[in-house]
């Protein structure tokens, strides 16, 4: 059996390959968003079929042959943000058409998340990127799910809520001048630009969580540290809290979880839930769990 399993954001798509042997290739192409993006977006975001001398469109690292070879078993599992019915649909169908005879599904990323952290065990599985989500997972699927509502309503504990905080807490006057001072002085941002690029450019999310590495360089700042650690207490009480089961572990996935997992530690600790695994990427999860389950 060969495998292709993609991660899909709306900025980038992670791919693994596992051919029959085991042998393994990752590349990278296009974020893939089917509520988003239309038929012909997604289509050239699609890796190609036939990638002569390791190059094709979108890719950015050299993959080796991944269909295998005639008449041998291929599955596609694709996860992504805005895989929801029905336009998850849309995408599967595309997906039989460059990779005709394969057996394809499409599922949601926070299914993809549950998986990787919990397999086959129940348990709470969170996303902590430049948004966030949570579920309820029994060790086959969700059975629960608090509406993260996006940056502005909820994403609590997202890189674009930190982001949003930080610069608002900075042009409001609610930290010191050296802090201020620095982060004029390492983005090089006015609060024009800030506003700008806010109410006026396109993505301001992806805009706002671009800023949490400053965090990460100001984490000892006394303002920087109680940020982000009253931010993840939100995420606790609002998203994980709904679940009424403080006897599971909770789990996390994304940039933001991996590198604030003192404070999201902490954070756990005061809201009184207990931490399990927290892992950057996903993907290699997805393929623990889907070859066991092969």
């Amino acid at each position: 059996m060969n495998l292709l399993i993609a991660d899909s954001g709306s900025t980038k798509t992670s791919w693994l390959s596992i051919d029959a042997e085991g042998r393994r290739t990752e590349f990278e192409t296009l974020g893939i968003n089917p509520v988003r993006d239309t038929e012909e977006q997604m289509l050239r975001a699609l890796p190609q079929t036939s990638l002569p001398n390791g190059e094709g469109p979108n890719t950015q690292t050299t993959p080796s042959p991944l269909w295998g070879r005639a008449g041998e078993r291929v599955r596609v599992h694709f996860y992504g943000a805005g895989c929801i019915p029905p336009y998850s649909a849309v995408l599967e169908g595309l997906l039989r058409q460059r990779f005709p005879g394969a057996e394809v599904r499409v599922e949601s990323d926070l299914l993809g998340a549950a998986q990787a952290l919990c397999a086959d065990a129940e348990g709470i599985a969170c996303i902590l990127g430049t948004g966030s989500n949570s579920c309820l997972y029994d060790g086959r699927r969700i059975v629960e799910n608090v509406s993260p509502l996006g940056y502005i309503l909820g994403d609590e504990g997202s890189g674009a809520v930190l982001g949003r905080r930080l610069v608002g807490d900075l042009l409001k006057g609610q930290t010191d001048a050296q802090l201020l001072r620095a982060f004029q002085e390492e983005t090089g941002l006015t609060a024009p630009d800030i506003i700008r690029k806010v109410y006026r450019e396109p993505l301001p999310n992806r805009f706002l969580a671009s800023l949490v590495p400053f965090l990460g360089r100001h984490r000892e700042d006394e303002a920087v540290h109680n940020l982000l650690t009253d931010e993840f207490r939100r995420f606790f009480r609002r998203n994980v809290a709904l679940y009424r089961r403080p006897d599971l572990e909770v789990h996390f996935v994304g940039g933001v979880a991996h590198s604030y997992r003192d404070e999201l530690q902490e954070a756990a600790r005061l809201e009184g839930f207990r931490l399990g695994r927290i892992l950057l990427r996903p993907i290699e999860g997805m393929a623990q769990y889907l070859l066991h389950h092969a």
